[in-house]
């Protein structure tokens, strides 16, 4: 048995950004990923976008992380010359019933400090977006979005640099509370046992799952798993809009909306299914109900243009109809656990919050 300080468990932009803020307080960090290369699950299956922080409950852990985030990501994009841009987002009212509304979120987004949105009329913003249709819209000019390979890439090579190891193909198989610290069976080709002083659940879909397979970790403190998929659409052509769109929210999400990656290519998405199993099949017949969707802001969507593109599962931890839950940052203090730290339900906003993510874990464990 060999004994380690820090075992991070998943290498996908959260474990990265956790292992990164790990080694800079000068901790040794191994980071166990069971595929066979870093960020290819739920890090590499989203929209790529900086989001604001705009429709977090006031107070919650997905509004505070999201927007101190924010702030942290653009400033290392920028120092690691990591592509992004803040291209901005339009959330349209494509009736005047929903004009209110966003007035509604303008109000909570401020409640997250989020002070910077602007409340444009339909000529205001037919002026920036002239293939839009609406009544009026909501400017977010904090949103952008970002290379998520190239963002993995960096915090990847900044925890290496500060002495911290990658293991892929590395699944975590068990592991035991003990007194001398926290027991991991590895898997895989070179399959080990680690003793660790501290321990990072990072697993994202199964972390639940993961620690239910921790010896001496109350099953109380688990939350069930849950998984919602959803499927994005890409556009043939080029690109009707340089701003992200979405319509305002409907009770059960953000509705279908429009981002844009680098390269200027729109897609569509997500929708949202709940799923047993963990596939990534996308349904041509799906972009049936994009079409309508899509057509109340952009009416000139043609048919057939919309071709499948990819799927991405949340990793939930409240199921279908129920609110949903904030993030879960559980160390000792929750679960009574030493040197042990679970990360449950993060889902989006998880890539614009990993680096807030990664200090307030390093903090906990520290």
């Amino acid at each position: 048995m060999e004994s380690v300080d820090c075992v991070v468990i998943g290498a996908g932009v959260v474990g990265l950004a956790v292992a990164r803020a790990l080694a800079r307080q000068g901790r040794e960090v191994v980071i166990l990923e069971a595929e066979n290369a870093f960020g290819t699950i739920t890090s590499a299956r989203n929209s790529e976008v900086i989001h604001a922080g705009i429709y977090y409950p006031a107070g919650s852990l997905k509004a505070r992380l999201c927007v101190q985030g924010k702030a942290m990501l653009y400033d290392y994009c920028r120092s690691h010359q990591i592509a992004h841009q803040r291209c901005g987002k339009l959330i349209v009212a494509t009736s005047a019933a929903q004009v209110a509304t966003l007035e509604g979120i303008r109000a909570k987004a401020a409640a997250n400090g989020v002070d910077d949105l602007r409340l444009l009329s339909r000529d205001e913003a037919l002026e920036l977006e002239p293939n839009l249709q609406c009544e009026a819209a909501l400017l977010s000019p904090s949103t952008g979005i970002v290379d998520s390979h190239g963002l993995m890439l960096a915090l990847l090579g900044d925890a290496e640099q500060a002495g911290a190891m990658l293991a892929v193909c590395s699944p975590v198989l068990t592991g035991a509370v003990t007194a001398d610290g926290i027991v991991v069976e590895v898997g895989g080709d070179t399959a080990t046992t680690l003793l660790a002083r501290t321990v990072v659940n990072a697993a994202g879909l199964t972390a639940p799952e993961l620690a239910r397979r921790i010896e001496g970790m109350p099953a109380a403190h688990i939350p069930p798993q849950f998984y919602a998929k959803g499927c994005y659409f890409t556009l043939a052509g080029r690109a009707p809009f340089s701003r992200l769109i979405y319509p305002v929210p409907e009770a059960a999400g953000l509705g279908v909306h429009l981002t844009l990656d680098l390269g200027g290519q729109a897609r569509f998405g997500p929708n949202v299914r709940w799923i047993d199993e963990i596939e990534y099949g996308v349904d041509p017949h799906d972009a049936d109900s994009f079409y309508d969707e899509v057509r109340r802001y952009w009416p000139a969507l043609a048919d057939g243009a919309l071709q499948p593109g990819y799927a991405g599962i949340r990793p939930k931890i409240s199921g279908p109809g129920e609110p949903a839950a904030d993030f879960r940052i559980d160390g000792p203090a929750t679960h009574g656990v030493p040197g042990l730290v679970h990360l449950f339900g993060i889902e989006s906003p998880g890539l614009t919050a990993s680096l807030a993510i990664g200090e307030a874990v390093a903090a906990i464990a520290e």
